[in-house]
């Protein structure tokens, strides 16, 4: 069954070309070192929840919105294997570093999931 890594983030509208633009990059990278696929969706339908929501969980501030990301791999092992490449790589070093940084990364929450349903 494969390995999915899941992110959760906000990235200022005004930015959110920007965010875009490093993601393809980060895509290229990750993808270049084997994972099967990288994708970035932008927040439709994502209301303020009572208690919890997707707005709530990265402490969303006006102006921002939420970016639901996640990127897949062949088993655990791929995704170890992978990650560590990726880690290692010039290019996503460089995207990294200084204020340029389209989004928060402290208020990212993100992890990795076993497949339990595949359909």
């Amino acid at each position: 069954m494969v390995y999915v890594d899941g992110f959760v983030l906000p990235v200022p509208k005004k930015k959110l070309n920007a965010y875009r633009s490093m993601a393809k990059k980060a895509a290229k990278v990750w993808k270049d070192h084997g994972a099967l696929e990288f994708r970035e969706s932008v927040a439709d339908d994502v209301k303020v929840g009572k208690w919890t929501s997707f707005p709530r969980s990265v402490k969303l501030k006006r102006g921002e919105t939420v970016m639901f990301s996640w990127i897949v791999y062949k088993s655990r092992a791929h995704r170890d294997k992978v990650m560590a490449k990726v880690m290692k790589d010039p290019r996503l070093a460089k995207m990294m570093q200084g204020k340029d940084m389209p989004f928060d990364a402290k208020r990212m929450i993100y992890g990795g999931f076993k497949v339990i349903v595949d359909a």
